[in-house]
Parts: C-alpha cells; structure tokens; sequence
C-alpha cells in the first residue's frame, strides 16, 4: 500500500519530539502508560511503548488510571483524553486535552486544533486550530508542522513549507524523518530523491518507527534509492509487523504468497503460498 502524508482531516494520533527523560512515576502513571500511551508523545519515557490504539477492552482501566495520575502529569492527562475520545466521549476528551495542553503538552495541542479544524464536538474554527498548530509546530512537533502546512494560507495546502518545516523537525525526530521521507519519495513540495527518502527511512527505522520500517522493507524490496535486497526488505517487514503495522503484515503475507490467480474476469481465485 503506497504511503503519503496525513493531512489535516484524517490525522487521528498525534505525533511529536523525542521522548523525554524519565522520571519518577506513580503506579497509576505506569499502569496508564502501559495501555493508553501514544507511542510517538514526546512526554513517553524511552521505556515505554505505547500503543497505537487503545483496546476497547482498556478503556475503562485506562480512564480510571489516568484519572488518577492526570493532576500530577500532563502526559497521563493527555492519555485521559485519548481514552476518552476511544470511548466517544468527545467532550470529556477535549477537557481534558486543554488541561494538558495548557500544561505544555504538544500532543494536546494537535488533538484540539484537528478538533477544531474539522468541527468535531466543537464549532469549526481554522483561526483556532492554526493558533494550536503553531504552538505545537513551534516545539518541533511534527503533527503539528504537517497540519500547520497543511491549512497553508488562505486554507491552501504548501507542501514546500512543509518540507522546510519537517527539515528542522527531522535532525532528531523519528516521525519528521518518516514524514519528510514521504515527501521526498513522492516529490511532494519539491524534488523527488529516492536515495535522500530511503536515508531518512533508515534513520527512523533505526528507532523502531513502524512505518519508516515498512518503507524500508518496501524500499530494500524493490531498489529503491539503494540496494536491492530481498533479505533484508523481510527483515525489515517483520519488525514492522511486531510493532503492528499493518501494511508490513500484508507485505509478508505477499512475499509468502506471491503468486495470484485469476479467472477470465480478473477475480482472483486464489493465491499459490511457499
């Protein structure tokens, strides 16, 4: 499945800096990083991994949790607002969120300006959502650089700015370096260059970003940008696939069953498997 870059309307996780230092935490805390944290919130300590999506089967624990923990850190009160928007509750999300926010989270931020942006659970109000972007983007949040070049001016996308923006992001950033290889990649907001797209997959990878490890995989498969290697692209696609990513999962179950056929309409019949 080709990747490209989020926009405004169908980011839904934010993502942002290198984690921070870890710090003395309460049993609440732990148990409410251990199933609601953002596995890209600079707040995350470096040992723990986060998840993607919190279970529905979490949500209640993670909501009692992190309950707990929010008067203390802005991180458990910003995965409070994570459950709760997993549980629907929108409103409950976006206070909490705001509280977070106003405590520095960048996470925070993003959440509420795509609120905002697409009029989910509050007016639509770009004027607002841009103002939260920027305060995110000007930390070096990535979410936030990409939604901020995203509104653009006037409303109009600006992928250039957004190359410009993701370059600074990208010096220390695992998911800025995932992002702007993307653009790199398509030629989104400038040249194309493979070789440059697959050094920054590469130095993201090396952090265990799952996406960046899929592009590799997908990368190293085909020769794109660098050597063709069919080991290492499976290499690659199973630590994506441990980590969850999805699209490294189908890349597998291609390389086990590479072969389709179809019957005179073009259906596919079935697949031949190693």
């Amino acid at each position: 499945m080709k990747r490209t870059l989020r926009g405004l309307l169908i980011i839904a996780v934010a993502l942002a800096v290198a984690p921070a230092p870890a710090a003395a935490q309460s049993a609440d805390l732990v148990l409410c990083d251990r199933i609601a944290a953002d596995p890209s919130d600079p707040d995350r300590p470096a040992d723990v991994r986060g998840v993607t999506d919190i279970a529905a089967s979490d949500v209640a624990t993670a909501i009692r949790f992190c309950k707990n923990a929010a008067n203390t850190s802005r991180r458990a009160m910003y995965q409070l607002g994570r459950a709760y928007a997993a549980k629907g509750q929108t409103a409950e999300a976006m206070a909490a969120w705001r509280k977070a926010a106003d405590k520095g989270s960048t996470s925070a931020m993003v959440e509420l300006g795509v609120l905002y942006g697409n009029g989910s659970g509050v007016a639509r109000d770009e004027a607002q959502a841009r103002k939260l972007f920027e305060r995110a983007a000007q930390a070096g949040n990535p979410r936030g650089v990409s939604n901020l070049a995203a509104l653009g001016g006037g409303g109009a996308a600006d992928p250039a700015r957004a190359r410009e923006l993701l370059s600074k992001a990208a010096e220390a950033n695992a998911e800025a370096q995932y992002q702007l290889g993307l653009m790199l990649a398509e030629g989104n907001g400038g040249t194309q260059d493979d070789v440059a797209a697959r050094a920054l997959f590469e130095k993201a990878a090396a952090q265990n970003h799952p996406a960046a490890l899929e592009r590799m995989g997908a990368f190293a498969q085909a020769g794109r940008g660098g050597p063709k290697d069919a080991e290492a692209a499976k290499a690659y696609y199973q630590r994506a696939a441990a980590l969850g990513d999805e699209d490294a999962k189908k890349a597998l179950e291609r390389l086990r069953c590479p072969y389709t056929i179809k019957d005179k309409r073009g259906n596919v019949v079935t697949n031949l498997c190693f």
